[in-house]
């Protein structure tokens, strides 16, 4: 379950389930995060957690929220790819200028289920459940969105490799 501590700085890697948003006893918008093996409170929102990800692989929030937008034409909570060569895709359940915007990681979702108007259990593949205030419907949106933005950056990437092999890196 929950932890008793916080760590001020967290990196999201290929085995981060969620960033899930918080607020903390003293009314502090912080964040939970779910990994395969080990849970964590950060003392930063979901949000600048993933930009700082964004940033890490050269990017940010804002430029891979545009880069969606140019392949998949998805302008309101765009699923984005931190890092495609490592499956690190991820969509918000809600505006990611909201505080109550968590982060979910698609490589990780096995399904999720209504638990009631306003609620959908997020089931992971290693077992690892999260409760979010987002609806059946929104989740299941979300969750087929990323697959098709997903799809179609994979299918550029892998054009790019077969048509122009010395002009892209391998991983």
């Amino acid at each position: 379950m929950f932890k008793n501590y916080f760590i001020s700085s967290y990196e999201i890697t290929p085995v981060t389930l969620a960033v899930i948003a918080h607020v903390d006893a003293t009314g502090n918008h912080v964040s939970y995060v779910l990994e395969e093996e080990g849970d964590y409170y950060v003392s930063v929102s979901p949000t600048k957690i993933i930009d700082h990800a964004c940033k890490f692989f050269g990017s940010s929030l804002r430029g891979r929220q545009d880069g969606t937008k140019e392949i998949c034409g998805i302008t309101h909570k765009a699923p984005i790819s931190i890092d495609p060569i490592s499956g690190m895709y991820f969509f918000p359940t809600s505006s990611p200028s909201s505080n109550k915007c968590s982060w979910i990681s698609h490589s990780h979702v096995t399904h999720v289920k209504p638990r009631n108007q306003k609620g959908t259990e997020i089931v992971f593949k290693n077992g690892k459940t999260a409760l979010l205030e987002m609806s059946h419907g929104s989740a299941m949106n979300q969750l087929h969105r990323t697959a098709e933005f997903r799809y179609r950056l994979d299918a550029r990437l892998k054009h790019l490799r077969k048509h122009n092999p010395d002009m892209v890196a391998e991983p």
